[in-house]
């Protein structure tokens, strides 16, 4: 898709014209548990806001006199085109931001040609969104339960409406700690459902009478509560009741060996996998080794470990150890079109954003997320220009480097993204050492 020139003055929303402003639109909109649940990180928060800053950490060296009269914003994604570089990230239960919930974002999507990820525990059922989607391409996030059969139904039926692939979550094998969301005591509220699991509180309906299910007579049974898995000090017991996502999305027992092929098996030939929440060399070479078809690095958004490395810190190693073997992807922290073009110099094939997009649902709904749409590609588009690219595949190292502040007296230094460090092997076993 070739894009001729920059969005004019007359098509701008005045109230809203950043990121940023987006951000305090939203916040002022949502009600506080919702707020709280879905900006805040873990802990001290210290990661979630490294995520932002990290792009600080790099200038981008613009070249000038090249014919960008005609820019090119368009990439390939699951054998389609996508309008820009970038794509909505899976964020849960998002009916909690705006009405219009998943629907609107894939309805968003669909019109700014955008590829959308929608997350396990969603509040709209896959089968809707996918409607929603037409043509446009979806991916399911996945959490890979320790009851197997959950896992295995919600993925025959991704396959059966046409997603193009699993992000599977590899990050959670327990849950962050998240205080708000602790002190609030979040619940999701009751005239609201993870609509993608509500059979198996349907199976809970029976005729007290007579014991059978019919729609005549439905009593509901006392529901049960849902309880994590937990090890009781010889074997491991599994999560009971209503799937929750506290209750049944951590998975301490996930493993490369078992599980990877187990979902390789259950997705083809209709479904890719990747791996989202890879942050290191060692495990992105692993990722390879076991035949995945991307890498998603991410550190879910500054939400699990407090403390971990940014997710842009994190890229060029990741990148490096793959050797372009399997796409890489990257999210956490885009506020800008600089910050997606800065990933992309610095390796990734591709960027998801999260947060922005509930943002604009709490703004305006649908409107909203293609707002905020808008403004990232305006802003993508007008950095390709200004930097002197005219296409996607031509960012690359050489258009960046990264400052380093060093001294008392704020003396700079810039260092050259040319070389990295960080070499890494993989053996036959799977074992991952550095060279």
């Amino acid at each position: 898709m070739v894009m001729n020139t920059i969005e004019g003055p007359g098509n701008h929303d005045l109230n809203c014209l950043t990121i940023k402003e987006l951000e305090k639109h939203a916040y002022n909109l949502m009600d506080k548990q919702t707020r709280d649940y879905y900006n805040e990180g873990a802990d001290s928060g210290s990661t979630l806001r490294e995520n932002i800053e990290a792009f600080g950490k790099y200038r981008i060296r613009p070249r000038v006199l090249r014919d960008v009269s005609s820019i090119d914003t368009s990439v390939e994604i699951f054998g389609q085109m996508n309008s820009i570089p970038l794509g909505v990230a899976p964020t849960a239960m998002q009916k909690l931001a705006h009405a219009d919930g998943e629907l609107g974002t894939a309805r968003a999507c669909k019109n700014m040609k955008v590829a959308m990820g929608l997350s396990s525990f969603a509040t709209t059922t896959l089968e809707d969104v996918a409607e929603a989607s037409g043509d446009n391409p979806n991916v399911l996030q996945l959490y890979l339960f320790e009851s197997r059969e959950h896992s295995h139904k919600l993925i025959q039926r991704a396959k059966k409406a046409g997603y193009k692939a699993v992000f599977l979550t590899v990050d959670t094998p327990f849950l962050g700690r998240r205080n708000l969301e602790i002190r609030n005591q979040f619940k999701l509220p009751p005239h609201f459902k993870i609509a993608n699991f509500t059979e198996d509180e349907d199976a809970a309906l029976v005729d007290e009478a007579t014991g059978n299910s019919s729609n005549q007579s439905k009593q509901r049974k006392p529901k049960a509560e849902p309880v994590s898995g937990y090890h009781d000090g010889e074997k491991r017991v599994l999560p009971t009741g209503p799937i929750t996502f506290h209750s049944h999305a951590a998975n301490p027992t996930l493993s490369w060996e078992r599980d990877i092929e187990w979902l390789k098996q259950e997705c083809s030939p209709e479904m890719e996998v990747w791996v989202k929440g890879i942050a290191t060399g060692e495990d992105a070479l692993l990722a390879v080794h076991h035949g995945v078809n991307g890498i998603v690095v991410s550190n879910h958004g500054g939400r699990q470990l407090n403390g971990a490395l940014a997710t842009l810190d994190a890229l060029p190693e990741v990148v490096e150890a793959v050797q372009g073997k399997i796409p890489v992807h990257v999210d956490g922290g885009v506020r800008h079109g600089t910050d997606v073009f800065k990933a992309l110099a610095l390796g990734a094939d591709f960027v998801w954003v999260g947060r922005p997009a509930l943002w604009g649902l709490a703004y305006k709904g649908q409107a909203g997320v293609e707002l905020m749409l808008r403004l990232l590609s305006d802003e993508i588009r007008l950095c390709m220009g200004l930097a002197g690219v005219t296409r996607v595949q031509d960012i690359s190292k050489d258009y960046l480097v990264k400052v380093s502040v060093l001294g008392l007296r704020g003396s700079m230094e810039y260092l050259s993204q040319r070389t990295l460090t960080n070499l890494w092997q993989i053996d036959k076993s799977g074992f991952v050492a550095r060279l």
